[in-house]
This record gives C-alpha cells, structure tokens and sequence, in this order.
C-alpha cells in the first residue's frame, strides 16, 4: 500500500519525502484547500520546487483543491487547478462536482482523486464520480467499518485511501458546518475549521479554559493537557452529567488493522496532519514506513512513539472498533 503524507510547508514536504512518504498532498495558500490557516501552504513558486523535488527522488505530489467553490468566485478554484496541472501535479484531490467536471473537460490526462470532503460512501456515489469524472482514487471517510469498505472494495472500478493516523473527524465529512455556527467560517467553503483567530485560552482559578468564537469548549485541569479547541470535541454539561458530546479528543489510528485493510483491497493510506509542523511529519512518516515494512510482531515497536504526538495523547481506531455516541 501507499504511504500519503501530508505537507503544510515546504520544509515539511522534504522532510515527508526523506522519511518514507510515497506520494505528499499539499495546498495552496488560498481557501482553494481545507486547511487554509495563517503561515501554512505552499505559493505556486514553492508548489513547482516541491514537485521537482519529489520526482527527483521518485515521490509523487498530489495537490489538494478540496473545498466547495463559492458562488460568483469560481474562477479561484479553476486557476488553482490549472496551476497545480502546471506545476506537474501527479494528481489532483477534489471535492467539488463542478470542479470535477472542469478538471475532467480542460485537464483530460490528468490524474483525478476524489477528496474525502466529498463524502462518498456508498457504491451509487463513487461509481458516478469515476463515470462522471473519470475519478481514479477515493478518499473514504473516517466512519466505514472494514467490512464496509471490503464491500466497496469489491464492487467499484478505482481505488480506495483511507486515513490511517491523525485527527479524527467524525461528522459527515464535506457536510459539517459546526464551526461556522461559533466562527462564521467552515472546512467546506473557507477551508478552516475552529480558525486560530477565533480560538482564546484563559486562566480560571486552578484551570485553563479554552474558548472558540466567545464559547467555552473545555476547561482543563492541571494534570490534563490542553487540546485545540473544537466544537465536536467540546466538553459541555448535559443534563447531569460533564463529557464529550460527540467525540473525545483523540487521534485515529488504524495500524492495528494494517492486514485487513490490505485484505479489504485498500489502495494507499493516509496521514492526515497538513497543519503539523515538520518534526512532527518526520516522526509519524518514519514511524509509519517502518510498521510497513515490518511483520506484524514487529509493528507495535515501530509505532510505540506516536501515541505521545496524538491528540490527547490517546488514540482509537475509530470506526473499526467503537460505536459512535
């Protein structure tokens, strides 16, 4: 299988590429891609330098234009397109059907990834992307079961990403607009989910609040790390009891299931982590290479450090062994 690697810099895309990766997805810096955040993302310059880097060294560059286009503004997604083709972008990873379509029409020969922003997860939907659209890979969400995706696997004519480290999103992913509710900006069309410049932390008494768009999202004790502040990883009071209302603040982690995702006839995984910095892509990509190549007694050596450079410093294997709330 594929090692993707993320890249929110061109300091991190080098590092991706000497720890292992295969392929290293990035953006633009622009709300063409779902992590548009200050000082993250590559401009067209850096874009060309990172592609020549990677193919130097046989590492393909897949380029993210994975959020929805905004009515009246559509000529930004479509010069983000053309400029990733131009830079030699091995592939393209969409979310947006008339995206798509243009890609599809002005681009013919170039390679077409379907983004997990589209929220395909059943055989109706991907089989009309791949006809539609000539799609060669999709990205699945984070809440399909192994034999789910076997079951996909079996019946549709591309290839299947799934995530394999890194944050967990459990919403219907493409569709959440939570953080626009708090901030007025969502993943799917500005490409910032709980953006920083909404995000405050605050010292009450003996604990750290944090808060998004004025709310209080959690308050940490002293023993407890501080996570970012989501709304679906909010702690609130309901009824009598405090807790996490959707998720807990954990990361995904699926390399426990490495042989049956392989078995289930998955494609590449990815790590998910464009707003990490570089050292941590160097670990996780390492890591993550070496369990790989590793028998399967060999693995949980190879990945015994990730679990402290996880979110909460705890990590689940999502879907694959829990039932959501």
């Amino acid at each position: 299988m594929e090692l993707i690697c993320p890249a929110g810099t061109p300091a991190a895309y080098r590092e991706a590429v000497e720890a292992g990766a295969d392929a290293v997805y990035c953006g633009f810096r622009d709300e063409t891609n779902a992590r548009n955040f200050p000082g993250l993302n590559f401009t067209r310059d850096e874009l060309r330098q990172a592609v020549a880097y990677g193919h130097a060294r046989g590492v393909q560059t897949y380029v993210a234009l994975n959020t929805f286009m905004r009515a009246g503004h559509e000529d930004t997604w479509y010069r983000a397109a053309d400029d990733a083709v131009a830079a030699g972008a091995d592939a393209v990873i969409l979310a947006d059907m008339a995206l798509m379509d243009y890609v599809s029409s002005v681009h013919s020969n170039q390679r077409l990834h379907v983004s997990v922003q589209a929220s395909a997860s059943n055989v109706d939907a991907i089989s009309l992307l791949v006809e539609s659209f000539g799609a060669k890979r999709l990205v699945l969400p984070r809440v399909l079961t192994v034999p789910e995706i076997a079951n996909l696997a079996r019946q549709v004519d591309c290839e299947l990403e799934v995530f394999a480290f890194g944050g967990l999103c459990v919403m219907a992913e493409g569709r959440c607009s939570l953080s626009s509710y708090v901030t007025g900006q969502s993943p799917n069309v500005q490409g910032v989910c709980s953006p920083a410049s909404h995000v405050h932390y605050r010292d009450d008494g003996p604990e750290m609040v944090s808060e998004l768009g004025g709310f209080t999202i959690n308050r940490f004790g002293s023993d407890e790390p501080a996570g970012y502040p989501t709304l679906c990883k909010g702690r609130f009071h309901i009824a009598a009891d405090d807790g996490y209302a959707f998720e807990d603040p954990v990361s995904l982690d699926v390399m426990e299931h490495l042989d049956a995702l392989r078995s289930a006839g998955v494609t590449a995984l990815k790590i998910e982590g464009r707003q990490r910095g570089k050292a941590y892509v160097a670990q996780v990509v390492s890591s993550l290479r070496a369990a790989l190549e590793a028998p399967r007694e060999a693995r949980a050596e190879k990945l015994a450090q990730l679990r402290r450079l996880s979110e909460g410093q705890r990590t689940t294997a999502g879907a694959y062994e829990k039932k959501w709330r």
